[in-house]
């Protein structure tokens, strides 16, 4: 089979979520037979549409599936071709109006036209594939009037490998010391900027959110808040190099998100044997257990109290973080390649 997995803006995604959840999709089918172009032009590239067109080959590249991972224009015409020449049309639920809300801003004021918009764009699929259950509840809610199926991001164990090795750098780097709190990823209210940042004021350890952060006009007020006047045991890192180095130089990685359709932050961390604290929300109680891979928290005070007990307790940072590591190893790309063609066998043998 001859997939068209496609990422609109993917150089501007790179680092992202959905840029990492579309790399495990790639790496994932690339141990099976499928085959995979990720443009819609024959030759890659407009210009080598041109030349095909000239050549009298065609603009568009041959595929017998096409698998969307944004929301955009780009994203609708493939699906709109995809529907006018009966090719089998896959869109990935990323994206819903519950997790834009609180990230850039004015983002939570467009979210109900957003939302109208993502029941008519995936309504288009044959399949809409999302990162879990309280995902698919979410796009039902809307509704979305596809058949929705439920696919883990996946983690690419290979791609963490070696954090451990870039410790003493990035705490040199960071002007590091003892037990260190960490959060990974572009700071947004949604993920729990507030929790992060208030959790730290009231205990002894240094906190760092490795990440980038907007200064511009569409940056939240919170976030300018935070990153302007951060709490003295705060750092707000910016660009990191390789994440690796953010993962090997923490201890304890603290997400206090309000809302995630899966979290691949979570896994990475995961991935990396490191404890976990995260928000009592319905997708991290559908993927961890507390107590077992995670300790779940709601209040600010289970969340000071959490990490300070993982501080304060290297057995159970130890068993905790093993315990993690074999669930990011249940989420490997074996299995993500596994439920990948299945799904793909489904639509293409209706």
């Amino acid at each position: 089979m001859r997939v068209l997995n496609h990422l609109e803006l993917e150089s501007q995604l790179d680092r992202s979520g959905i840029g990492t959840a579309v790399d495990h999709q790639r790496a994932a089918l690339s141990r099976t037979d499928c085959s995979v172009v990720t443009s819609p032009w024959a030759g890659g590239s407009p210009t080598g549409a041109i030349r095909s067109l000239y050549n009298g080959t065609g603009a568009t590249a041959s595929f017998d599936l096409a698998h969307c991972n944004m929301i955009g224009p780009q994203s609708v015409a493939i699906a709109r071709y995809a529907r006018a020449n009966d090719i089998p049309l896959v869109l990935h639920a990323h994206v819903t109006r519950e997790d834009f809300a609180e990230s850039f801003r004015g983002s939570t004021a467009v979210g109900p036209a957003l939302g109208r918009y993502l029941r008519w764009f995936y309504s288009q699929a044959n399949l809409v594939c999302c990162p879990s259950e309280y995902t698919r509840s979410v796009l039902e809610s809307y509704p979305v009037a596809a058949p929705i199926e439920v696919l883990s991001n996946g983690i690419d164990l290979d791609s963490m490998v070696g954090a451990n090795e870039f410790r003493s750098e990035y705490r040199d780097r960071y002007d590091l010391e003892g037990t260190v709190v960490f959060s990974v990823g572009s700071v947004f209210e949604r993920k729990g900027l507030t929790t992060f940042c208030e959790t730290a004021q009231q205990l002894p350890y240094e906190f760092v959110w490795f990440g980038t952060y907007d200064t511009g006009p569409q940056a939240s007020s919170t976030v300018r808040k935070w990153t302007n006047d951060p709490p003295e045991n705060v750092t707000f890192s910016g660009w990191v190099d390789d994440k690796r180095g953010a993962f090997g130089a923490g201890d304890i990685f603290c997400f206090p998100a309000k809302v995630e359709n899966q979290g691949l932050v979570v896994l990475e961390a995961m991935a990396c044997s490191k404890p976990v604290v995260l928000r009592d929300i319905p997708v991290f109680r559908e993927y961890y257990t507390h107590g077992e891979d995670c300790l779940l928290c709601e209040t600010p005070d289970e969340f000071r109290d959490a990490v300070t007990e993982l501080a304060e307790n290297s057995s159970l940072r130890e068993r905790l973080g093993n315990n993690a590591r074999k669930t990011a190893e249940s989420h490997g790309l074996d299995r993500l390649a596994d439920r990948l063609t299945t799904l793909y066998e489904q639509v293409t043998t209706v």
